[in-house]
């Protein structure tokens, strides 16, 4: 016959299990109310590589500082991941973006941040603007290895003197006969030290600084790159960031993607779905960090009660989902309305603003829940304070965006 003490655990364990169980089960039915049954199909091919191929080894991978990008993309790529809205004729799927935000909403349940972040740069980053105005000849030679996950890709934005001001971008790309010649540098540059290759933007004529760039493919192994020493960073470890410098490197001129000096516009374009990317792999990694969280603070007891208790903590974590979900709702709007081609470049800033900022409370919050556990190496919610404070500074920091929005709403002021 059970003891007492033992009945009143397994109800404490059962009462745990049916709380968090029914908030998993309503969450999941948020998801399918935006997302159909193929996208969710997609999403569980998805997880099944993320639980067997990735989650096993992040631990491994955070502590060596790097990770088997060729081996889990090619993984990806033959399940059909990296190209769900690429051109079929490039390996692709040709599906709509929805299918690609529905990946990185999955993509969130990676337990560190440096891969999804990689992830997305092969994706959202490197890419769309390839896929969207390249020529047949880069898409056969640099967009079809890069669906199919045999190459990793890398995007060369951010330079030492400017990184969210994308204008004032000084590398340059001087035509000499039918090539380029190319100097300058580039600065926190993800997966550099696994790229095959680099979308790269460039100047690639004087003038309009909005007016004067251009994207570049670079195969990473040409003469001339020289990539400086990995930059040790206090998040996203297991993702590789580096310098890299270009000294006469000579690429052909048909490398440019699409029109000569559309570089910065491309990169707009890129920006968005880049951006509304970044917010949906955030969404998901936030609930997994509260709904940790609640476990963790139901079984915790101090002063004689669960922590869950104290009404300043239950509170706070219900603000948080509330957040969390009205920040998947705001996700989910800018993802239909592009996909039926509008601009969204403002609803897409005000997730990535929104996404960094909550990030960073949704982290925060919960770290002091754990306690001294939660400033130990041991749990997620200390790796995603530390990897997903990067969410308000990449890819356009807050600040930029906050300009963006206020351009659009028309308050900005003139220059």
């Amino acid at each position: 016959m059970q003891s007492l003490k033992a009945i009143k655990l397994g109800k404490s364990l059962l009462s745990r299990d049916v709380h968090t169980g029914r908030v998993l089960a309503q969450q999941a039915a948020v998801q399918a109310d935006f997302y159909e049954e193929d996208q969710r199909s997609m999403q569980k091919t998805a997880r099944r590589i993320i639980d067997e191929d990735i989650n096993p080894f992040v631990d491994q991978w955070e502590a060596e500082g790097k990770y088997p990008a060729h081996k889990i993309f090619k993984k990806l790529g033959d399940a059909g991941l990296l190209g769900v809205n690429k051109p079929v004729e490039y390996g692709g799927m040709g599906l709509s973006f929805k299918y690609s935000m529905a990946l990185n909403e999955e993509l969130g349940h990676i337990n560190c941040g440096g891969v999804p972040m990689s992830i997305a740069v092969q994706t959202d980053m490197a890419t769309p603007a390839l896929a969207r105005f390249g020529s047949d000849h880069l898409k056969k030679t640099f967009l079809e290895p890069s669906v199919l996950g045999d190459v990793v890709a890398c995007l060369g934005v951010s330079e030492p003197g400017g990184g969210s001001d994308v204008a004032a971008a000084t590398t340059s790309a001087v035509r000499r006969g039918d090539d380029l010649i190319i100097n300058g540098q580039k600065m926190w540059i993800t997966n550099a030290f696994q790229a095959d290759w680099m979308c790269l933007l460039a100047n690639t004529s004087e003038g309009n600084p909005h007016r004067n760039k251009s994207l570049i493919c670079v195969p990473m192994n040409t003469p001339g790159i020289h990539l400086a020493k990995k930059i040790d960073k206090m998040g996203m470890r297991c993702s590789d960031t580096a310098v890299v410098f270009f000294d006469d490197v000579r690429v052909p001129a048909k490398n440019i993607i699409g029109k000569e000096g559309m570089g910065f516009t491309y990169q707009m374009v890129q920006f968005q779905e880049e951006r509304m990317a970044a917010s949906a792999v955030c969404v998901t990694s936030m609930i997994n960090i509260i709904n940790q969280t609640i476990d963790y603070v139901r079984e915790r007891k101090a002063f004689g009660s669960p922590l869950l208790n104290n009404q300043v903590i239950h509170f706070r974590l219900a603000e948080l989902l509330t957040e969390v979900e009205m920040l998947r709702a705001l996700i989910y709007r800018a993802t239909d309305k592009f996909v039926e081609g509008e601009d969204v470049t403002m609803l897409a800033s005000m997730c990535k603003l929104k996404c960094g900022r909550l990030n960073r409370e949704v982290s925060d919050s919960c770290l002091q829940f754990w306690g001294g556990m939660g400033f130990t190496n041991d749990v997620l919610v200390s790796r995603m304070y530390r990897d997903m404070r990067l969410t308000s500074i990449a890819g356009g920091a807050d600040e930029v965006m906050l300009g963006i929005i206020c351009k659009y709403m028309g308050i900005l002021p003139k220059k």
